[in-house]
């Protein structure tokens, strides 16, 4: 059995937030995925989710409760554990520009991983609180926004007793991720006092990896790196999305394209017998950590990637265009 992490980063943009975005819209925008032809957020993640008798795992970020005050967060957290799915902690330490009161004596960092050890404990442990006053219990794992975490993160995870984390992206190892692990790395590993599962993926042509992403990846590829999962007996497999990424580019229209490859990545798991979405919640370490068992990652096949090459320019031309004000 391969257990399918379905991670949501769900998040508000500290990017339209810079650009002078209120709450209310930021929030639409960024949770509920609203536009003008309905909202293709969280909501309808949740939806085709459920559809398909699967379980989420929503990554949130609390830290603009810093700036927006915790209401906010708790109205994220809310629908989530009303409709069964998991919370677990997020982090982008951009909103620190804007908080109305610093834990870390007004240092600033793009990434959780430019600060030291005990900044990055209180941001940690101020941010599992923030969540836990929202209406999630205690988290067990974390995403970095960003990827952007280091060997300090799992250290200040280890302490405050969160057992997972999935920071590793390895398309973003060497940049903003700087924790020290292969770039081969496919399966769970310990390290710091965590269990480090790494974001799945595949190659799309000779040893360049492509991240287990909704916008990266086209269905069909999707497809293959789950089948092969199951295939090889891989004990987890962790796909990413955002709570924007079903909307164009501008985020006035829902992107079909990309909400296609949603629905056939759900349905490729709901109809294979050995692949079953979790939690972390849902997970044996031992089983996951899998001891010595070699993991490799789906082959490139360039038809594959030459099929998606041409569905991307399709889906860029018909949604990722900026929409000009005529």
């Amino acid at each position: 059995m391969t257990h399918v992490l379905i991670s949501v980063d769900t998040e508000l943009s500290a990017g339209r937030r810079a650009r002078g975005q209120g709450v209310r819209e930021n929030f639409e925008s960024s949770i509920l995925g609203r536009c003008p032809a309905g909202d293709f957020g969280i909501g309808w993640q949740m939806d085709c989710l459920d559809h398909h008798g699967l379980k989420g795992v929503f990554f949130v970020d609390p830290m603009p409760a810093l700036v927006h005050g915790e209401q906010v967060v708790a109205d994220i957290v809310g629908p989530i554990r009303a409709r069964g799915h998991e919370v677990q902690l997020h982090i982008h330490t951009e909103w620190l520009r804007w908080a109305n009161s610093s834990p870390v004596a007004g240092r600033l960092g793009h990434n959780i991983g430019d600060f030291d050890l005990d900044d990055q404990t209180r941001l940690l442990s101020l941010a599992r609180d923030l969540l836990v006053r929202a209406g999630a219990p205690q988290p067990i794992a974390f995403r970095a926004g960003n990827y952007g975490a280091d060997d300090n993160s799992l250290r200040a995870l280890a302490a405050l007793g969160v057992a997972w984390d999935t920071s590793v992206n390895p398309a973003y190892l060497g940049g903003d991720c700087r924790i020290s692990v292969a770039q081969g790395q496919v399966g769970a590993v310990e390290k710091e006092g965590v269990s480090l599962l790494p974001v799945s993926g595949f190659f799309d042509r000779p040893r360049h990896f492509r991240p287990a992403q909704i916008c990266a990846a086209s269905g069909m590829e999707m497809r293959a790196a789950l089948l092969h999962a199951a295939e090889t007996g891989q004990p987890a497999f962790v796909i990413v999305t955002h709570s924007f990424e079903m909307l164009s580019r501008d985020r006035q229209r829902p992107n079909r394209s990309v909400m296609a490859r949603f629905d056939s990545m759900c349905r490729t798991i709901a109809d294979h017998p050995s692949l079953r979405t979790s939690g972390f919640a849902d997970l044996d370490r031992s089983e996951v950590l899998g001891g010595d068992r070699q993991q490799e990652r789906l082959p490139a096949n360039l038809l594959r990637t030459g099929l998606r090459f041409a569905d991307q320019l399709i889906g860029t031309w018909r949604y990722e265009r900026q929409v000009l004000p005529g």
